[in-house]
């Protein structure tokens, strides 16, 4: 059956701002889901109040209402669109959830007469109410680890009485496990109990005998209206229940369950999808399995909605699951779908894999000083990244190369831990680092026996592990001319980079690349396509891998590589790799813009990311995709590989900015400002010479590289001082000093955690005014797209201040000099494409902070405030299609626009909440007023100076 007739206009919930828990997974969710329907011709009207995402760009909705997510917002919007039939709540977490929920309980959708799609109220209230789900479970014959649920201190504490403990406890109604902990010891019940009911909105936990060190798996489902059910990925957590999936490590396909086990969760899962309600769309459910022969299944949870891990198994398989689950919800089924990939299988086909997929997640805790960084049921992380390759231990390389915390991958890099009781007590008590800190284990002769004891973690991944290692003993006992092809090869097919061989035979990395490329060692890359090559597919998507010559019958030799290249002109456009705190949702929002914009100038298009999460990196936003690490031995290759004009690297943020000095050092063309320019702005000696040269006025300042030598400045500087390393982003360990006990420690914990950095120290302008400016320049002309005024004095970091557009109390004398400034420095410069400059304001006199020639956080918030695709012209200037003078620039914007800072310091409870220079917000909101009258403003005001910390 086709679509529905009765279905012509739907308004899509989107899930407001990123918090930990509920991150860009939605955006990419939400985005596919409207393409989805207006491919059908549908309405789309969406309200999602977050800036910086591309769901909200005015392309992706008929009518897009950037307002809070509350029933007020979605009344007001229903008035004004009577003609809404349906609203689709699946696409936007669990905000957009309970949304709908508390909109249903008020009975405004049945006053409008909105239907509900894609999911139905019974099956969220049975999935949410836990003592509901685990009768419904009990009664479909599903087992379920001994629980109960509480709805007051005293019936918690009857029920951790009659179990015993270790327990878990969760709260009902609530995302990312906030509110759940494991509870090893009766002293520590009381305080977890309280903080469970307190969080959940219906104030009410499930306490459950704790399953630890069962594995955990994870199945992605849809369902279609005739209740046909395709499982398009099974997911392996590596860490044992216990770990929040948010923050376990996963594999897919499922790696150590024998396939009687997988036979019977599936049946299971399909069972309890049914059971739940009767709805068209996507699920995810969660199950443990006991780690002995029996192979024992207990259901955990089941989300009747697309998930974190709907983005993650859509990325790792090429089966866009909110895409498809967006068409089952207007009444298609699967069997009248395309496979979108192949183009020419239906979409009622169940995708396989004959790759290996590695999540590994990203943390942030350095700018949580004083959090708690074991890991458990509450998650944590921030971002997250994928690698893909032909084995376990490739993908798993791939991944720890995608994080860009300073590792080449697992060991061969001098940074592994030594001390065995340090190891030990990481290993016991789970650690962001823990993926790392297995292999030291096994280099200091820990047995794996013990470490599977400990970790619990399944002995098929640990002997994955030890095998890792054997190599890197082996190749260490040669040098770089004595090294053999087999053994060479096999570290490359095991997904060693370049830089950790060169550590093995003390070389250089060049050296190891040399010699590869001589033996014909090379990267071929492999095509994403959902059948295992069973079906030739359209989508170019890849990932890259390293295979052993095949012989023809002639003689001649070669290796397979899916990727064609054409003589079309091209343009690579680098990502901004996983999440993290100070580079966001915002710079994968200017990547996929610059993508599009470079389309229009008639290049072939080419992504390459790590990031599972994103826009980005869904299979149809470039004409190539190539998910790799943004790193640069995988880089370099895919750019030989290409032979594009050039690359972009200003709108990845600090990710492809830091990969502009070796792209210029081996002849590849930078796109817009070249790495000179980019550079200049980093050198605080150059830039300010630079500045003195155009009689800008900036705060005294002066350069250290020891502790010493910064008290020496301190003398001549005048405390208070601002202290920050070089070449950093999110403000990454800055801080405000007020005497030389302050800041030598300050400097000796800098230079320990950062070596060899250079520690810029500036004279703090306390209680200055901050305000900051986005232009686009060509080189000739600027035109300044939005300045800013932050309601929180000058010390807090831009991207967690109050961001006022336009600016709200700068007289025309202050506003002319942040014009003239931002115009000089952007020539001076020589920027071609985007440029952020942060200014301080005190005594009527205009300082220059910093200058950013790149795209920043707040480009995606003024082109939403003032309706222009700013990003887009920006890419056509860059490319040199176009001239400044050639835009018909017109904002719009009525009274002022003001981007708000979202925290997540619920995840950190005993975390100091005051903010400096370091950045700690994980999202943003929009607030639209009409004058500065308004409460809102006036309360953000009144509070502008309670947080600030030196």
């Amino acid at each position: 059956m086709p679509k529905r007739k009765d279905l012509n206009s739907i308004l899509l919930i989107g899930s407001g701002p990123i918090v930990i828990g509920q991150a860009c997974e939605f955006d990419y969710a939400g985005s596919q889901s409207l393409r989805s329907l207006r491919e059908d011709g549908i309405e789309t009207i969406l309200i999602n109040s977050n800036p910086a995402t591309i769901m909200t760009d005015p392309s992706m909705a008929d009518h897009v209402y950037l307002k809070p997510l509350t029933t007020k917002s979605i009344v007001e919007i229903l008035k004004d669109h009577p003609q809404i039939d349906a609203v689709l709540p699946t696409m936007g977490g669990q905000t957009a959830l309970n949304l709908c929920i508390e909109a249903d309980k008020k009975g405004i959708w049945e006053d409008y007469g909105v239907e509900l799609i894609g999911v139905d109220i019974d099956a969220i209230n049975i999935t949410e109410d836990r003592e509901q789900f685990r009768e419904l479970m009990l009664k479909i014959g599903v087992g379920m680890a001994p629980q109960a649920t509480a709805t007051s201190f005293l019936k918690g504490k009857e029920i951790a009485q009659e179990f015993g403990f270790p327990l878990v406890i969760r709260a009902s109604y609530t995302l990312g496990g906030a509110g759940a902990s494991i509870v090893y010891k009766p002293e520590d019940f009381d305080e977890q109990l309280s903080y469970g009911l307190e969080i959940s909105p219906i104030h009410e936990v499930m306490i459950d005998k704790a399953l630890i060190g069962w594995k955990e798996y994870e199945l992605e489902l849809l369902r279609d209206k005739n209740d046909n059910v395709v499982i398009i990925c099974a997911i392996e957590n590596m860490d044992p229940m216990g770990i929040h999936t948010g923050d376990s490590i996963t594999v897919a396909p499922a790696m150590t369950l024998s396939d009687r086990t997988y036979q019977k969760m599936r049946d299971m899962a399909i069972h309890m999808m049914r059971s739940i309600g009767d709805f068209e769309g996507g699920c995810n459910v969660q199950f443990a399995v006991s780690p002995d022969e029996k192979e024992d299944i207990i259901a955990i949870e089941i989300n009747p909605r697309v998930s974190r891990s709907s983005a993650l198994a859509s990325k790792a398989t090429g089966y866009p699951i909110a895409k498809v689950a967006t068409k089952l919800a207007i009444g298609y089924t699967l069997d009248e779908l395309d496979n979108q990939i192949t183009k020419s299988t239906s979409a009622l086909f169940e995708p396989t894999l004959d790759y290996v997929i590695v999540k590994i997640p990203r943390w942030n805790f350095d700018k949580f000083e004083g959090s708690d960084r074991t890991l458990g049921l509450q998650m944590k992380s921030v971002g997250e990244v994928m690698g893909i390759g032909r084995s376990f231990q490739e993908a798993l390389h791939k991944a720890t190369q995608s994080l860009e915390i300073k590792r080449n991958g697992l060991g061969a890099d001098g940074k592994g831990y030594k001390d065995y009781d340090q190891i030990i007590s990481k290993l016991t008590i789970p650690s962001w680092d823990r993926v790392f800190v297995i292999y030291d284990a096994i280099q200091i002769g820990i047995p794996l026996s013990r470490i599977h004891e400990i970790t619990k973690i399944d002995m098929w991944f640990l002997k994955q592990y030890e095998e890792l290692y054997i190599l890197e003993k082996e190749i260490s006992k040669y040098t770089i001319a004595t090294i053999s092809k087999e053994l060479l090869l096999e570290a490359k097919q095991k997904g060693f980079a370049d830089r950790q061989i060169a550590h093995m035979v003390d070389s250089y990395e060049s050296e190891v690349y040399n010699k590869r490329t001589e033996l014909n060692i090379n990267r071929v890359y492999k095509l994403v396509d959902t059948c295992a090559a069973e079906f030739k597919a359209m989508t170019p998507y890849y990932y890259s891998t390293f295979e052993a010559e095949i012989e023809k019958p002639d003689g001649t030799r070669y290796v397979e590589n899916d990727s064609i290249v054409s003589d079309k002109k091209k343009i690579v456009v680098l990502g901004s790799g996983p999440n993290r705190i100070g580079q966001g949702i915002e710079f994968d929002y200017c990547c996929v813009h610059g993508v599009l914009a470079a389309a229009e100038c008639g290049y072939e298009t080419i992504m390459i990311n790590c990031n599972p999460e994103t826009v980005s990196t869904d299979f149809d936003t470039a004409d190539k995709l190539y998910f790799e690490p943004v790193f640069w031995e995988h880089i370099y290759d895919i750019i030989r590989h290409e032979k594009p004009e050039g690359v972009i690297v200003q709108l990845g943020g600090q990710t492809a900015l830091k990969l502009a000095e070796k792209l210029s050092k081996y002849g590849i063309r930078i796109i817009g400002t070249s790495f000179d320019a980019l550079d200049l702005a980093e050198d605080r000696g150059r830039f300010s010479e630079m500045l003195l040269e155009n009689d800008i006025p900036f705060p005294k300042y002066g350069i250290a590289e020891t502790a010493d030598e910064a008290s020496e400045l301190a003398d001549t500087l005048d405390f208070p001082l601002l202290v920050r390393p070089s070449y950093v982003l999110g403000g990454q360990g800055m801080k405000i000093v007020i005497n030389k006990e302050e800041l030598e420690e300050h400097v000796v914990n800098l230079l320990r955690k950062i070596p060899n950095n250079k520690l810029l120290l500036d004279h703090y302008l306390d209680g200055a005014i901050e305000a900051e400016a986005d232009a686009i320049c060509d080189g000739e002309d600027v035109y300044i797209i939005g300045i800013m005024e932050h309601i929180e004095p000058c010390g807090i970091h831009s991207g967690d201040s109050n961001a006022t557009l336009p600016p709200f109390n700068l007289g025309e004398l202050v506003m002319q000099q942040i014009k003239d400034h931002t115009k000089k420095i952007a020539l001076a410069l020589n920027t071609v494409g985007l440029i952020n400059i942060q200014f301080a304001i005190k005594d009527e006199v205009v300082y220059i902070i910093e200058a950013n020639p790149r795209a920043s956080r707040t480009v995606p918030f003024i082109a939403k405030a003032y309706k222009e695709p700013y990003v887009n012209y920006a890419t056509k200037v860059m490319l040199g299609e176009k001239k400044v003078k050639d835009f018909n620039f017109n904002p719009q914007l009525e009274g002022f626009a003001i981007k708000q800072p979202v925290f997540s310091f619920n995840k950190f409870p005993n975390v100091n909440k005051n903010l400096g220079p370091e950045m700690k917000s994980t999202g943003e909101s929009i607030l639209f007023i009409d004058s500065l009258k308004d409460d809102e403003f006036y309360n953000l005001y009144a509070r502008r100076k309670m947080y600030l910390s030196k």
